[in-house]
């Protein structure tokens, strides 16, 4: 006997799935407990979230109060540590409406960084035609136009930074979030897939020898922008507080569709949006503007962390950054439930994936980094990527074998056209 075929949608196309043998269902009581397990490791993941940005903030404050040569270098540790428990959130994003209509707030790439400060025409150009504020410079410049419309820019404030961000339909016009803010401190990666990262002088911040101007406001927009991202943290920590909207949404329609929400996240973070638009873009057009760090040449830790975050998920355990574990059922216990050896074969799959981005993690610490390994004539480089992009490719198909043993209806992963279509990839 045979169980029910089961519709998936990978990329727009819909797949009809191999038919299973039946298992035993999952009990009510088993969904239920990996609901709450899923609800307490997305908590204590934004409080960890919201806590490493008040350390950034503090670090931030620093800055612009003593700047200095240590006090640039400390901000800079401060963003790049409080990368490690964000990115593990992003797990979250795909299969929870209410993450994913705010992600963009604080997690927006690439970005035309022309938009927030000074520079290099030289490489970045002048203008270009989708985006009117290419070079816009809100830090120089006190007014600017929006489709023909004046807008004051005396005052850098969060009123100013979210009309600004994605202003006139432009996804690029980045204004606020953990990447502007990087821009910030780091400023432009001049570098192509040469070795080095972005380079800023903590002297743009020294108002008594300021280097490139505005340093008053440039130290107000990475104040603001700082305290918008903050802010921002404190809001979706909030939703998944116990009586939060986001924990509530998880079973208001149904245990089964909160499962469903759980394994749309881990399908589409693993194939469209890492393999596909972080990575596989990138590695097709062998371009650094297509990393997601760029500026701090972080990319490598944030893609590990988006790794360690869906081993969290499917296991049910999450190491907080104070060392303290949340734990409980995890997504593993409902798919040993409908079949045992499917467990085991997505823990390897998961396994394989981690240490495949492991290797790539420690090449960008020991050899070169992410925009290097990306980059054309570097087959050694290129190949530790695609690994990683395989490995995360060959656990979706495993994720897509558990739609159908737990009998999840029209769940929808996200794909891409470097995966689906890499022919289409840069003749737009």
């Amino acid at each position: 006997m045979f169980g029910a075929r089961t519709l998936i949608r990978v990329a727009g196309v819909t797949l009809l799935l191999a038919a299973a043998p039946v298992q035993a269902a999952p009990s009510e009581a088993t969904k239920q407990a990996v609901l709450q397990t899923y609800g307490d490791i997305a908590q204590a993941m934004y409080e960890d979230s919201l806590h490493a940005a008040r350390r950034l903030q503090r670090a931030v404050t620093a800055l612009i109060e003593r700047p200095s040569d240590a006090t640039m270098k400390a901000a800079r540790e401060a963003w790049l540590n409080a990368r490690i428990p964000y990115q593990q959130t992003e797990v979250y994003r795909f299969g929870n409406p209410i993450v994913d209509e705010w992600e963009g707030r604080v997690n927006a790439w690439p970005l035309d960084e022309g938009l927030i400060d000074y520079v290099d025409t030289a490489q970045y150009g002048e203008e270009a035609d989708e985006n009117p504020l290419y070079t816009a410079n809100i830090i120089a410049n006190r007014e600017v136009r929006i489709g023909g419309t004046p807008l004051d820019a005396s005052r850098i404030d969060w009123k100013l930074l979210r009309r600004l961000h994605e202003a006139g339909g432009v996804e690029a016009n980045v204004a606020t979030g953990y990447h502007a803010i990087e821009f910030l401190l780091w400023g432009q990666d001049l570098n192509g897939t040469g070795p080095g990262a972005g380079n800023r002088p903590w002297t743009d911040y020294d108002r008594r020898n300021c280097t490139n101007g505005n340093c008053d406001r440039r130290a107000q927009y990475l104040a603001t922008a700082t305290q918008m991202l903050v802010d921002d943290l404190a809001w979706m920590a909030k939703q998944w507080k116990p009586d939060g909207d986001a924990r509530k949404a998880l079973t208001a329609r149904g245990t089964d569709t909160g499962i469903s929400m759980i394994v749309t996240g881990l399908g589409s973070l693993s194939y469209g949006e890492l393999a596909g638009e972080r990575m596989k873009l990138g590695l097709l057009l062998n371009d650094p503007e297509e990393e997601h760090d760029c500026f701090s040449d972080n990319t490598h830790n944030s893609h590990y962390y988006n790794v360690v975050g869906m081993l969290a998920i499917y296991g049910g355990e999450y190491r907080r950054i104070d060392g303290t574990v949340v734990k409980g059922a995890g997504l593993a216990q409902l798919v040993r439930e409908a079949g045992a050896e499917l467990d085991v074969e997505m823990r390897a799959r998961l396994k394989a994936t981690h240490e495949a981005m492991l290797v790539l993690k420690q090449r960008a610490e020991t050899k070169e980094a992410y925009d290097q390994m990306i980059g054309p004539d570097n087959p050694e480089g290129n190949a530790v990527v695609e690994a990683a992009i395989n490995r995360l490719s060959e656990q979706t198909r495993s994720l897509e074998r558990v739609v159908g043993a737990l009998k999840l209806n029209a769940v929808t992963f996200e794909g891409s056209d470097s995966l689906d279509a890499p022919d289409k990839v840069g003749k737009n």
